[in-house]
């Protein structure tokens, strides 16, 4: 078996197992090892052919890496909508205690609200859901 061919083996078996596992890191490991059996192909050495897979499955890697840390976050999932039904949903504080918390019914239940803005002097009446944190429900006024 030619050094090529090992490189395409190894190739297949990280593009295969990243199929199984969702993670795109292997993926970018894996157009390393195609980069160094494309060096075997062309009768590179074997240092050339690992330098090959190294510098292009490192490189594809601190790219990917680097991509997605500048991507923008969508909110955490105790604000998000699309996975806590609760947000955005109204609730009547009837009165706000010293520590800055006050008792609610929402869904049958009493629940334990928290004022979203920190500093503001919260007051009774209609309040949105902002975000479920725990068994705490964060509210703004409407």
């Amino acid at each position: 078996m030619s050094d090529s061919t090992i490189w395409w083996l190894l190739a297949g078996g990280s593009v295969a197992v990243e199929m199984m596992t969702g993670s795109f890191y292997l993926l970018m490991i894996a157009f390393g090892m195609a980069a160094g059996a494309l060096a075997a192909h062309l009768g590179a050495s074997v240092t050339a052919q690992l330098v090959a897979a190294a510098l292009v499955g490192g490189g594809a890697v601190g790219a990917l890496h680097f991509w997605r840390s500048r991507r923008p976050r969508g909110p955490e999932s105790g604000a998000d909508p699309n996975v806590n039904l609760d947000v955005g949903e109204t609730v009547v504080v009837e009165a706000w205690r010293p520590d800055g918390t006050a008792q609610v019914r929402y869904r049958g239940a009493t629940w334990t609200a928290v004022h979203a803005a920190a500093g503001t002097l919260p007051a009774p009446g209609p309040h949105r859901v902002r975000e479920v944190v725990g068994s705490r429900l964060v509210v703004e006024k409407v």
